[in-house]
């Protein structure tokens, strides 16, 4: 008992301190769930549903010391300059710090954490996401650096660890937002219209992991709906002769199929009757991964997948259309940046996390386009279970180019020339993203380029990006310069809706309406700054705003009719100076009435094909 009221005691201390270090940097518009951040353990949640070991992680959020510093400054400073609460952004307002540290410095983090290194175990440390270049200390020695700003890394750091539970972490970052070459979305140095404030540092939950030497290091999961199987592979670490690794599926409490392996190759599991998962039905198989040695469980995971397809296919004109499940299901959905006005990249909590999502369900829309950004997995986790279909961008960095978007049009456009560091950072950060968000149902298309955003090599990249993952589409260029090459041809109007000549494109790609709308209204006390706010047009009142959207919104069924298969209007929220969301940038005023959208919606998904 009095070691447990030590601990209460412990705990207790720790809350008061955190609470009276931290709080969050004044002067801008906050969430509803900026008052609910726990600077002692903030984004408690476990960050990785698709290989879950959920009795053996710490999680490391909190507060860290930190330090902004001459990019020349090399080594771990011994003096810090205050407290930074972990994984928001520096910039960002629920850092509690608020900085800009720009391409000529440098941004250190330091914390000692309570790991104690046990035997026949091994830490692996996670860092969900760090943007861009980091490094990364245990005890003054240096375990591993990564370049890339969306992609989740690891490191094993067993050997570094000292005796006693006190550990020491050093991570260095360096991030030259819109002056370099690296994927970085719409951060810029200087914040202004469609482009935002630069994200640097933590971003994303960073957590330790303690599993047996022999371990699964990930998982691939890849439905084939046709012939009712899931394919399976295994990434393992350090698996010995005689070692089993048992893959099993379960329909809720039955299992449905099981294999038993002595290497990490692919293997088959037949579903037989498969459920698929739809918008309407988003029905989850669970998987478990279990390695066996003398009938010993050495380590164990859980997982899942979906039965899902997404293909496309000539209707009765000729005209291509997206199908989901081999049907034609009209895809349409808000641009969704997954900015907030306190956490930037990062939402405050969990809650929030999952609220737009929800909140896009609830609005009647069926899909998401995930604009130049890449979320947290718990995002797609929810993607996945509430039954929103994702397009996924890849975030755009080195923009510049000649952009000529109008159908029918070619040899105006060039594709970028890149420099060799360039790409070679586009192609290693798109494939590692690819990887990463690979087993998420939800996501049905990749969509490499943005409006001609640092476009280059077009032909090579999409046909490279299709031969990744066959099992999704790939839409060459949203918005972008158009090639003869990819499964989409993306056009981008503002703000009626309008769709690419289908006596041009629709024999041999799907088309679609990338972007249109971008209606703005600010709303006083709801705006990232009170004057000068924009949207592509602007209204005065919430009754001009929903008759022009619902003029819009009832013009599209007539495309449909001609050949388009989705569309994507902008935007989810006001994001900074733009308010053209149909929610304001804080998440605390819909716009319009979630109801009527929802009525309003649904004609979309009732026109039949002649």
């Amino acid at each position: 008992m009095k070691q447990l009221l030590a601990v209460l005691l412990l705990l207790i201390i720790n809350q008061l301190h955190a609470q009276h270090t931290w709080k969050i940097v004044p002067g801008k518009i906050s969430s509803p769930w900026a008052e609910k951040v726990n600077p002692v353990n903030p984004l408690p949640e476990y960050p990785r549903p698709q290989l879950v070991r959920s009795n053996n992680w710490v999680n490391l959020n909190g507060l860290w010391e930190y330090s902004i510093l001459p990019k020349t400054e090399q080594s771990i400073p011994a003096a810090t300059q205050g407290t930074i609460l972990v994984p928001f952004a520096v910039e960002s307002s629920l850092s509690g710090v608020g900085k800009t540290v720009g391409k000529d410095s440098v941004l250190w983090y330091k914390r000692t954490v309570s790991i104690t290194a046990l035997k026949n175990k091994n830490v692996l440390l996670h860092f969900g996401a760090v943007d861009w270049q980091c490094t990364v200390f245990i005890n003054g020695k240096e375990i591993g650096s990564h370049n890339g700003g969306y992609d989740p890394f690891s490191f094993d750091i067993t050997a570094a660890l000292k005796k006693g539970a006190k550990q020491d972490i050093a991570v260095r970052v360096w991030d030259p937002s819109d002056e370099g070459p690296q994927p970085r979305g719409k951060q810029v140095k200087k914040p202004h219209g469609i482009w935002y404030t630069p994200v640097t540092g933590i971003w994303q939950t960073v957590w330790a992991e303690f599993v047996s030497p022999t371990y699964i290091i990930e998982t691939k999961q890849t439905p084939d709906v046709d012939r009712k199987l899931v394919r399976v592979s295994t990434k393992l670490e350090n698996m010995l002769a005689g070692d089993q690794l048992i893959i099993t599926a379960w329909d809720g409490t039955a299992k449905i199929a099981e294999q038993t392996l002595t290497s990490s190759s692919e293997v088959v599991l037949a579903i037989a009757n498969p459920k698929l998962w739809s918008t309407e039905n988003p029905f989850l198989y669970d998987l478990k991964y279990t390695i066996l040695r003398k009938g010993k469980v050495i380590d164990e995971a859980k997982s899942y997948f979906a039965m899902r397809k997404i293909s496309m296919k000539p209707d009765a004109k000729g005209i291509q259309r997206m199908l989901l499940n081999d049907e034609f299901v009209f895809q349409y959905g808000p641009l969704d940046q997954g900015w907030w006005p306190d956490g930037l990249y990062t939402a405050a909590t969990d809650e929030a996390l999952k609220f737009d999502i929800a909140k896009t369900k609830e609005m009647g829309f069926n899909m998401i386009r995930k604009h130049v950004k890449v979320e947290p997995a718990r995002w797609y986790y929810y993607c996945d279970v509430m039954g929103m279909l994702v397009w996924q961008d890849m975030p755009s960095g080195d923009l510049g180019n000649n952009w000529e978007s109008r159908p029918g049009v070619y040899g105006r456009a060039t594709d970028k020339q890149r420099t060799a560091e360039s790409e070679s950072i586009f192609r290693i950060e798109w494939t590692e993203i690819m990887q990463d968000l690979h087993n998420f149902p939800s996501i049905v298309v990749w969509v490499p380029f943005n409006e001609a955003w640092g476009q280059f090599k077009t032909k090579e990249i999409v046909e490279w990006t299709m031969q990744k993952d066959p099992s999704r589409l790939v839409n060459t260029a949203s918005g972008g310069n158009f090639e003869d090459v990819g499964h989409i041809t993306d056009l981008h109007n503002y703000p009626e809706p309008l769709m690419p000549q289908p006596e041009l494109f629709g024999k041999g790609t799907v088309l679609v309406l990338g972007e249109f709308g971008g209606l703005g209204l600010p709303v006083e006390n709801h705006t990232w700054q009170e004057k000068n706010n924009w949207g592509y047009q602007s209204f005065k009142n919430n009754t001009e705003l929903w008759n022009r959207y619902a003029e819009f919104v009832n013009r599209i069924p007539e495309l449909i009719t001609k050949g388009l298969s989705a569309a994507v209007y902008t935007q989810t929220t006001d994001v900074e100076v733009e308010t053209n969301g149909i929610m304001t940038y804080d998440r605390k005023v819909i716009k319009m009435p979630v109801e009527k959208l929802k009525t309003l919606h649904q004609q979309l998904y009732k026109i039949e094909l002649k």
